[in-house]
């Protein structure tokens, strides 16, 4: 029953390129970003905003001058203190992040279509203009080639006895005709599919898939290789297979996307290339098209990352990367960042941190940077008396899931009941007011604050049968719009409720390594809109907030681990060290990712 709150976001814009960003990396020692585009490679530091390294790949022509040219790969090589890179022209260059040189360490007549390497990076597939798949080891000397499309299903083979023969089963309403049913032809893979093939790795790099449009179908198949090259399985014809493709982590299920007549969905292969499970996502079939998925490192969440088919009246279109976890075989959408239409705003490329599995990493088309901290937590009720519901509430996409703990116990995915609303939600909190803890406001991605209550009618006491409810349902309302100055996603974190029309929010400093804190309330002359009341910045990064409701007492902490207490209830905010009996300042020797505020003794 856990969400995803954000705890802080890192927006670098400093960086300024020749050209576009076309890929990146992020190196697992520093957490430095290496970003690759038609003209050159960089090391970019986003603490500090500044280019650690830089090369161009056009003085050495391994990229035309006229910028036409592709970066297919990149890849931070932590053991050889070196970035790889392949160009779409056939050259795998070195790029060593000491001595900022490239160095040439092969090429392939035929050009590149993508690089892949192994987890434990001691070995590497690049995929050809011909078509076949190049593995070499680190120190890049070739293992073996082969072609992508190949005729046998692999070492994997299924074997059968004859049992279940389609001629001898039972085929009820269909009549003896489905015997002699022949399988319906693949169709072709999406007009706006790259065509271009997929490579992704098993966590322990034992294994490895590669998704590639089929010569004599045209339709997208997905093979499973052994590191030594040898083919092991083939995926089931599925028509709609999109190019979408990433093996999870810990080794279970290779995701991909297909579209169906009725749906769109993210499917999930085993290694054997059999089905095994999916989920639906929240658009119509031909809304929008998956670009890439990416597991992060511990196999828990899911990024998808989806753009509008059809462009809006200004001519562009708009980008969503969403992220899903699964509990009790049920898919949560627990976060949709959705991108302004700007095309220079939109992503060109994401990934998970190596090192920290809940950080994600954004680079759009104008070289901005976005790392996005997350957390989890379980949201729920304040109160502390038996007014208090003791609710839980569970972000399920559009939907907030609620569970009134005081009167029932659901197992999710089920709940108590279930609050609508118009886009998909990523924050919840409850008022922090005495007696009133019950009620929950909903901040959604398009930049709505949905206010949920009791309506105390004597006739919502009973249901027309005549039985009792017992966990009373909330129905909407209010709803806020926020201005907002900044247009990132979830540009507002750590939203609190602190009275009816008050709310807390937190977001970045206009400094690296600051906060501001905003008090949000109703503009006068427009009763639907908040707005910010008072401000004040903090040195640091809040991480986290925590409210005492029956003291009012609000407590901050910064991720170096300080505490500080903030004055909410005067005229101008204020931000203070919190201070202990003794009068030491309270800073902890690391930040903590749950804080609560309670009362001991009067203190």
């Amino acid at each position: 029953m856990r969400n995803l709150k954000l705890l802080k976001s890192l927006r670098s814009s400093e960086l300024q390129g020749p050209g576009s960003p076309q890929c990146f990396s992020v190196r697992s020692n520093t957490g430095s970003l290496l970003i690759a585009s038609q003209f050159s490679v960089t090391e970019y530091n986003t603490q500090s905003g500044e280019v650690v390294s830089e090369a161009s790949l056009t003085a050495d022509g391994y990229l035309p001058e006229d910028g036409s040219g592709v970066v297919v790969g990149l890849q931070d090589l932590a053991e050889l203190q070196s970035a790889c890179l392949a160009t779409a022209g056939g050259d795998v260059v070195l790029f060593n992040l000491n001595t900022s040189q490239l160095e040439c360490v092969g090429s392939v007549g035929s050009g590149l279509t993508s690089m892949s390497w192994s987890p434990d990076e001691e070995l590497v597939i690049l995929t050809t203009g011909q078509e076949t798949i190049i593995m070499m080891t680190k120190d890049f000397e070739p293992v073996t080639e082969v072609g992508i499309h190949q005729d046998d299903f692999g070492e994997g083979k299924f074997i059968t006895v004859g049992w279940g023969k389609k001629e001898t089963q039972f085929h009820g309403s269909e009549g003896k005709q489905a015997a002699q049913k022949k399988i319906q032809d693949s169709q072709p893979a999406v007009a706006w599919d790259d065509r271009k093939p997929r490579v992704t790795w098993r966590g322990d790099g034992q294994l490895f898939a590669v998704s590639a449009i089929c010569p004599q179908t045209g339709a997208r198949k997905v093979r499973v290789w052994n590191r030594e090259g040898v083919l092991q399985a083939t995926s089931e014809p599925m028509n709609g297979l999109e190019q979408a493709l990433c093996w999870k982590p810990s080794g279970s299920l290779i995701a991909s996307s297909q579209r169906h007549p009725n749906k769109h969905s993210v499917v999930f292969m085993e290694k054997n290339g059999l089905l095994h499970g999916d989920f639906t996502l929240p658009f119509s079939k031909d809304q929008v098209k998956v670009k890439e998925l990416l597991w992060n490192s511990d196999s828990t969440v899911l990024a998808v990352w989806l753009e509008d088919l059809a462009a809006g009246p200004d001519g562009t279109v708009k980008s969503y990367i969403q992220l899903w976890t699964v509990g009790n075989y049920h898919w949560y959408l627990k976060q949709s960042l959705d991108f302004d239409r700007d095309p220079q705003k939109a992503p060109v490329s994401f990934c998970w941190d190596p090192e920290r599995p809940l950080w994600l990493h954004v680079l759009t088309h104008n070289w901005t940077s976005i790392t996005y901290d997350w957390g989890w937590t379980t949201e729920r009720s304040p109160g502390l008396d038996t007014t208090d519901d003791a609710s839980v509430a569970v972000i399920d996409g559009e939907k907030v899931l609620v569970t009134t703990f005081r009167q029932c116990v659901v197992p999710p995915p089920m709940s108590s009941f279930e609050l609508q609303l118009k886009s998909p939600v990523n924050q919840v909190t409850f008022l922090c007011q005495p007696t009133r803890t019950n009620r929950i406001a909903v901040f959604t991605s398009n930049g709505q604050i949905s206010v949920f209550g009791k309506v105390s009618k004597e006739d919502l006491h009973r249901t027309a049968d005549g039985f009792r409810i017992l966990s009373h349902p909330l129905f909407l309302q209010k709803t806020f719009r926020v201005t907002s100055h900044q247009n990132d996603p979830l540009a507002l974190r750590q939203l609190l409720w602190l009275q009816d029309e008050l709310f807390l929010a937190v977001t970045s400093g206009i400094l690296p390594n600051t906060s501001t804190l905003l008090m949000l309330h109703p503009v006068q002359d427009a009763a639907d809109t908040l707005a910010v009341r008072s401000q004040v910045e903090v040195e640091g990064v809040v991480i986290s907030t925590a409210h005492l409701s029956q003291t009012g007492t609000l407590a901050l902490q910064l991720e170096d681990g300080q505490i500080k207490k903030l004055l909410w209830d005067c005229p101008e905010l204020s931000v203070e060290d919190w201070h202990d009996s003794s009068g030491c300042s309270v800073n902890f020797p690391v930040p903590c990712i749950q804080t609560a505020l309670c009362c001991i003794s009067g203190t």
